[in-house]
């Protein structure tokens, strides 16, 4: 037997045990009041019958003598259920419905006794004169004298349990029955308590194993045991994770305090949950740890700068990681004026456990002041220097020139010296002039709203006329291919000078009597593409990578700077486009500048 059964069983005992000593509590209150009924019942009926004989009638008849028994009174007689009996002062009995002859003295009759003193009574007994169970009840009859005597009625009644005897047996049956049935459904329900019970171990068993831990001296039923021992595990397992995740915390609060970049993890609201020394150092929050305990410290209350909120913002609502440059204007280390502090910052959305509900956002802030300085700082010297050295060298071609142009033809040997110093002076005109428009666009403070719309075909035509002189001593024709009405808004003389680049580039590496092709059109995504191919010598693979970056040259015995790849990608980086180049050693090269619309 299960402990449901037996607990169920116990209960219902109890409930039985309860209901029986009601039921007998009940018969024994029915039975006293069974009787108080039937009492105030015939009192109705004395008073009613008394009333019906009238006062006169009766003193008459209490009048006779005593001794006088031949009175008939023919209201009342043997075959009624109500026995009537008058009884004088002296407690004979003057008549009685029911009985003439050996009637005894009621003078001890309580009730009698209790009318004769004035007052109504009653009482329950067994009759002595006809030796039946009946209740009594009397009421005095007065005359002007004083109590004339007594007016008793009677009536004949079962006892309670005789009366209710003819429904105990149906009812003894149906309470036997009732109790059967009650067993059977406690039994029922126990066993479905013992199956949900076994469910649930069943359920809870796979989740954690059965480790042997320390067993209780105590009494376990059989259907906790396993429930016992699997609880026993999963609090083992519980306690070993909860110290896993409290040394994973230590280990991540190790590495972020470790850090030298400003994090910060905020909800879909922007209030913080979490920040590392390094961001409380960047924006002096030493003074409101307590806040953020609360989570009511906002990230524009901590930071000010309603460009980090609004990067928190765009990362929660396209759900994507991106990376921007921000910076701030006020010293924020410890109120001390720092001036400008550049920010490289790295935005990812937070989302709920295996769903793609955003819901927050983390912040990484890694400071490039130090490096955007630097970066000024080398601009500012190449430009310095280029501007520096482009008077002596254009002084230096000036009057080698000169000299030229004064020897007499026969001074062969100097005119090679002055034709050498020409020559080089001209190259570091080039890349003097190439470092200061590379300077220049690296400087830029265009916007959008300087460019201007153009007609693409003019702007190609300008550029193939400024390098025809080169391509007509190599007999290289060039081939131009662009839609008359293709347009765009950009750069316009930036372009041109881009195509010049590239165009020139083109002249310098392909065979004489070569061609050239400079094209320009509409590619599938929109973007307006300037293209430049060539059948020259091309450029190994390993080099494609990085004839983008500034004084890099493949052929290092060429007369170029290496700088004009490097200006044709800033000024396809100003117009938020790129460049690319496709090239196979010995076939030709394919230069491209790729302006999104």
């Amino acid at each position: 037997m299960t402990i449901f059964k037996r607990s169920m069983i116990t209960l219902s005992a109890a409930v039985l045990g309860f209901m029986l000593i009601f039921a007998a509590s009940v018969l024994i209150f029915m039975n006293s009041f069974y009787y108080e009924i039937n009492m105030k019942s015939l009192e109705n009926t004395a008073k009613t019958l008394m009333t019906a004989i009238g006062s006169d009638r009766l003193n008459a008849i209490f009048s006779h003598n005593e001794e006088n028994q031949g009175f008939n009174f023919p209201l009342l007689d043997a075959d009624d259920i109500f026995r009537l009996t008058l009884i004088a002062p002296s407690g004979f009995v003057l008549w009685d419905s029911h009985i003439s002859e050996g009637l005894v003295n009621h003078i001890d009759r309580e009730e009698v006794i209790a009318a004769l003193e004035g007052k109504e009574g009653s009482s329950r007994r067994e009759s002595i004169s006809t030796g039946m169970k009946r209740i009594y009840y009397s009421l005095p009859v007065f005359n002007s004298s004083g109590t004339a005597g007594v007016f008793r009625l009677s009536v004949s009644i079962p006892g309670f349990w005789a009366r209710v005897s003819p429904v105990l047996i149906p009812f003894t049956v149906f309470f036997f029955l009732f109790l059967l049935a009650a067993f059977w459904a406690i039994i029922a329900y126990s066993r479905s308590l013992s199956a949900s019970f076994g469910r649930l171990v069943n359920i809870i068993q796979p989740s954690a194993p059965l480790l042997s831990g320390l067993e209780t001296n105590e009494p376990v039923s059989p259907e906790f045991l396993s429930l016992e021992k699997t609880l026993r595990a999963m609090t083992y397992e519980l306690n070993l994770r909860f110290e896993q995740a409290k040394s994973e915390g230590s280990r991540l609060e190790a590495i972020l305090n470790g850090m030298s970049e400003a994090v910060f993890a905020m909800d879909s609201s922007l209030k913080l949950h979490l920040l590392n020394p390094k961001a409380r150092e960047i924006f002096n929050l030493a003074d409101n740890t307590s806040v953020l305990k609360e989570n009511t410290l906002t990230l524009l209350e901590a930071t000010r700068s309603t460009d980090l909120a609004e990067t928190a913002k765009k990362a929660i609502s396209c759900g994507a990681s991106f990376e921007t440059e921000l910076t701030f204007h006020t010293g924020m280390n410890s109120g001390k004026t720092n001036g400008e502090q550049y920010f490289q910052v790295y935005a990812s959305p937070l989302f709920k456990a295996g769903s793609s509900e955003n819901c927050g956002a983390v912040l990484v802030l890694q400071d490039i002041t130090r490096l955007v300085r630097l970066e000024r700082i080398r601009k500012d010297f190449v430009a310095n220097v280029s501007h520096e050295l482009r008077t002596p060298i254009q002084l230096i071609k000036g009057f080698s020139e000169t000299l030229l142009d004064a020897i007499p033809d026969d001074s062969r040997e100097n005119i090679r010296f002055i034709d050498i110093i020409h020559k080089n002076a001209g190259i570091m005109e080039n890349l003097t002039n190439d470092l200061l428009m590379l300077s220049s666009l690296e400087n830029s403070a265009r916007t959008s709203g300087d460019m201007e719309d153009f007609q693409i075909t003019p702007l190609i035509n300008e550029a193939v006329s400024s390098v025809e002189p080169q391509a007509k001593k190599k007999q290289i024709e060039i081939i131009v291919k662009c839609e008359e009405d293709l347009s765009a808004r950009l750069y316009g003389s930036l372009i041109i000078q881009a195509l010049i680049n590239l165009i020139d580039n083109g002249i310098k590496y392909s065979p004489d009597k070569s061609k050239l092709w400079v094209s320009a059109f509409l590619n599938a995504e929109s973007s307006l593409v300037f293209e430049v191919r060539d059948k020259g010598i091309g450029i190994p693979s390993v080099h494609l990578e990085r004839i983008f970056e500034r004084f890099y040259r493949v052929d290092r015995s060429s007369e170029g700077t290496g700088l004009g790849l490097s200006i044709v990608r800033h000024i396809a980086l100003l117009h938020n486009g790129n460049a690319e180049a496709e090239s196979q050693t010995g076939v030709g090269s394919v230069f491209r500048i790729i302006i999104p619309e």
